[in-house]
Formats: C-alpha cells, sequence, structure tokens
C-alpha cells in the first residue's frame, strides 16, 4: 500500500540562533551605565543647587553683618569722639574752676587806693603787678592777700614811687603760691 500524506509538508523550522552572551551583558551595562550617570547627574544638579542657595543666602548673611559690622565702627569712633569731647570738658570745667576761685579772692582781698595791672597765673604761682596811691595800701593789700587760705609765700618784689597825670603813686610787684 501506498501511502500519500495529503498533509502538508512541514518545514523543518530553523532553530533562532542564540544572541550572543557578551551581547547581552554588554548591553545590560551600557542601560545600567546610562541609568546611573542620570541618576547621578540629576543628584549633581540638585546638590549644585542646594549649594547655590545655601551660597546665595549665606552672602545676604554676609552683606547685612558688614553693615552692622559697619554700624559698630561708627557707633565706636563716635563713642571715642564723645568720650574725648566729654574729657576735654571735664578738664576745662575743672582747670575753670581753680582761677575762678583764686581771682575771686584777689578781687575780695584787694583794698581800695590799688588796683592791678598785670596778673600771670602758672601751675601754683601766681605773680602780679599794679599800682596803689600809698605806700600803705599796697602794704595792706599784701597783708590781705597773707591771710587769706588760699595763698602761700607772698612776697612783695617792691614797690617804686613814680608820678602819673600830676599824682604821685606807688607800682609795686609781688609773687605767691596757691595752696594746693
Amino acid at each position: 500500500m501506498i501511502r500519500i500524506n495529503l498533509l502538508p509538508l512541514r518545514k523543518k523550522k530553523k532553530k533562532p540562533t542564540p544572541v550572543p552572551g557578551f551581547l547581552v551583558a554588554s548591553v545590560i551595562l551600557l542601560v545600567l551605565s546610562l541609568v546611573t550617570t542620570f541618576y547621578f547627574n540629576y543628584f549633581m544638579k540638585s546638590k549644585i543647587a542646594s549649594l547655590d542657595a545655601q551660597k546665595a543666602q549665606n552672602g545676604q548673611k554676609i552683606a547685612m553683618l558688614q553693615s552692622k559690622l559697619k554700624e559698630v565702627k561708627n557707633f565706636e569712633t563716635l563713642n571715642k569722639k564723645f568720650s574725648d569731647r566729654k574729657k576735654i570738658i571735664e578738664e576745662l570745667k575743672k582747670d575753670q574752676v581753680l582761677p575762678v576761685k583764686l581771682l575771686d579772692e584777689i578781687s575780695m582781698r584787694l583794698t581800695d587806693g590799688v588796683w592791678l595791672q598785670d596778673l600771670s597765673i602758672t601751675s601754683d604761682s601766681i605773680s602780679m603787678s599794679g599800682t596803689g596811691y600809698t605806700n600803705d595800701d599796697v602794704v595792706t593789700f599784701v597783708q590781705n592777700l597773707k591771710a587769706s587760705p588760699f595763698f602761700t609765700d607772698v612776697y612783695l618784689n617792691g614797690t617804686s614811687k613814680s608820678s602819673s597825670d600830676g599824682i604821685s603813686v606807688y607800682n609795686f610787684s609781688l609773687t605767691m603760691k596757691v595752696k594746693a
């Protein structure tokens, strides 16, 4: 008997050729490296953005602190000027009191018939010159100065008789020290 196969002939399928392993591994490595690169790039960009923001914020803080530092320096300068001026005023007040008291004491001890022409005050001594109508007026003035609690070592340097506009007067000069 003859056999007849009415079924279509099957062609033998070719087996697909397998993809080489190194190609699969290289594709996987390529994909992983791309993913890693993109992730690293994204991570670095966000890190750079945060550092830039922090830099800007620190710049603002530095600008604010520099303005405050400038204000502090201005304040210190003004404070120093003020304290220097205050010190000068206090010294002037201290130095002002003594001459005023001395002049007041001299004017209270001045007798009638005597007037002063020159008065110089140094740190602790006073020298003066003046004119009196009589020699007794000059001596009374010197005695009054010796009795003062402000003066010591009152010394009459001398008197001389002179004439002024036909009137005889006595010119004198004296020195004394101020009590401390």
